[in-house]
């Protein structure tokens, strides 16, 4: 399969131009490697992203710890002064990521703080709510124990309580059996 030229003009779509980005991204890196490992050849590649993040590559074996041998004290102190701004640019780089993710674990716990709130005050309101229903019930229970329907020949009218309804009025009409 043989592929067709690509026109060299920016990509429209968001989507596709990320993902070209990093193929070709790696391919990059991948050839800046190959490169210094076959040809013994000191390789440097920096990549800024479009937001900005950084992807680089370096080839020299003397910021690895390899080849040292032959270094001057200058050299060493220059290797030296480069590692130090790197693992001070990496540690910073840390910290800010700590301290966005540390930002952004507060906001969370704040909704779920807000959220936990209100789930509690439903719960006490649908207890509350429970706790009456039942004692209404219990009542009711008691009212047609005290008063049970003894002449079902007259109309008689009572309330009977039914969870999550309003009260029902019954009538039963004289004659009419329970």
């Amino acid at each position: 399969m043989v592929r067709g030229k690509t026109q060299m003009r920016r990509i429209e779509n968001a989507t596709s131009r990320q993902v070209t980005f990093s193929k070709r991204r790696n391919g990059l890196l991948k050839k800046a490697f190959e490169l210094s490992v076959l040809c013994d050849a000191e390789v440097a590649v920096i990549v800024f992203s479009p937001r900005g993040k950084l992807y680089e590559f370096g080839s020299s074996r003397r910021l690895l710890g390899e080849c040292l041998g032959s270094c001057t004290i200058e050299e060493l102190q220059q290797i030296e002064q480069q590692l130090e701004r790197s693992v001070s640019t990496i540690r910073a780089r840390k910290n800010q990521v700590y301290k966005e993710q540390i930002e952004h674990l507060k906001q969370k716990e704040k909704l779920l703080t807000a959220e936990n709130a209100k789930l509690s005050e439903k719960s006490s309101q649908f207890e509350l709510t429970t706790s009456n229903n039942h004692s209404h019930g219990k009542s009711q229970e008691n009212r047609e124990r005290i008063y049970p329907l003894k002449n079902r020949e007259r109309a008689v009218q009572f309330r009977m309580w039914r969870p999550n309804c309003s009260l029902v009025y019954r009538k039963q009409e004289p004659g009419a059996s329970l």
